[in-house]
């Protein structure tokens, strides 16, 4: 039973860190197809049919693109920094439920690698120590541009954790419970907490851009400027992992807003007959959510403008956060009622 365990659990790792690496690049082509049919351009089309091949050329330049380590930078540093993030992503997604339990042969596979009660907190948690590698990247190139870059970005980061871990605090406090396995069950029976927490559930996805670095909250990086932030020293491999750091991110924000607001895979699975069925259903709707919050990360960069650290500062601690605070206290007296 132990080996059997440990086999499985060795599958779901493999199977989370590949589809995720690869979604990484792939949602690289969707985002320049999508920002292109916005802005009324072609976007990628050379390589391959439509340009679908981009993501595969992207990657073989990244993967055989010189490693410039910087003379004055702290070499060692510089090297390991980026892998706090792509660390740090995949293991928060070891605690989100990507799919529903399926019998197959008579095993069932829970697609989730370990399922603890406090899977949000962990989830959360876990994924606020990709902070690490701007900070430490930026601190360890020895360049000004990049320390100030790693500065803001702590700045941003740290602040907007509250404002994601305050924003969540209501519906778990309707839950009572913080697995996110727990919290699919409740709306299966009781519908979305998005209609009963809707304000949480706004307050939640700005969080999600702003720890994402996602416009119009890129401080991190802001692509508008000629310098790259944090990572402006960096090349080949190393930045393709920041990139993929930062893509899975956008996936994990999308499964977990999906989960706690809109139901997870509960829609419709549990009105279809057989549990093969079910799963695939509840999967399916899972699957078009997280989807349709991804395209949204897409379509929010192609219709907002960049703002000031100042302005960003300004709507973290004195708009964000009182509402955060307000809706908790507002959810505790109608609980209470």
């Amino acid at each position: 039973m132990e080996t059997s365990l440990l086999i499985e659990t060795l599958i779901k790792v493999l199977v989370v860190v590949l589809i995720f690496s690869g979604l990484s690049g792939i949602g690289t082509y969707f985002e320049r197809k999508v920002l292109a049919f916005m802005q009324r351009r072609l976007g990628p089309m050379v390589v391959g049919p439509y340009g679908i091949l981009q993501f595969l050329a992207d990657a073989i330049k990244l993967f055989t693109k010189e490693d410039i380590v910087p003379t004055n930078s702290v070499r060692i540093v510089f090297m390991l920094a980026p892998l706090a993030i792509v660390i740090a992503v995949f293991v928060a997604f070891t605690a989100v439920p990507i799919y529903p339990q399926f019998t197959v042969f008579g095993y069932t596979v829970h697609p989730i690698v370990v399922d603890i009660n406090v899977g949000l907190l962990f989830a959360l948690g876990v994924m606020a120590v990709g902070m690490y590698t701007p900070l430490l990247a930026g601190m360890a190139s020895g360049n000004k541009w990049s320390i100030m870059g790693a500065a803001r970005s702590v700045i941003q980061l740290l602040s907007f954790e509250v404002v994601t871990g305050l924003s969540a605090l209501a519906p778990l406090m309707l839950v009572g419970s913080m697995s996110l396995i727990d919290i699919t069950d409740y709306q299966a029976e009781n519908g979305w907490l998005i209609w009963s927490q809707p304000v949480a559930f706004v307050l939640f996805m700005i969080a999600g851009f702003a720890e994402t670095n996602r416009t119009p909250f890129d401080l991190t990086e802001h692509e508008a400027e000629v310098i790259g932030g944090y990572h402006t020293e960096y090349s080949g491999m190393r930045w393709g992992m920041m990139m993929i750091g930062e893509y899975s991110a956008m996936f994990l924000v999308a499964f977990l807003v999906s989960i706690v607001f809109l139901g997870g895979y509960s829609d419709l699975s549990t009105l279809v007959e057989g549990k093969w069925v079910a799963s695939a259903w509840g999967g399916l709707f899972l699957i078009l959510k997280v989807s349709f919050f991804f395209f949204f990360f897409l379509w929010t960069r192609a219709a907002w403008p960049h703002v000031r650290p100042d302005q960003l500062m300004w709507l973290c601690w004195k708009v964000l956060m009182p509402l955060a605070v307000v809706n908790i206290i507002i959810t505790g007296i109608v609980m209470m009622a």
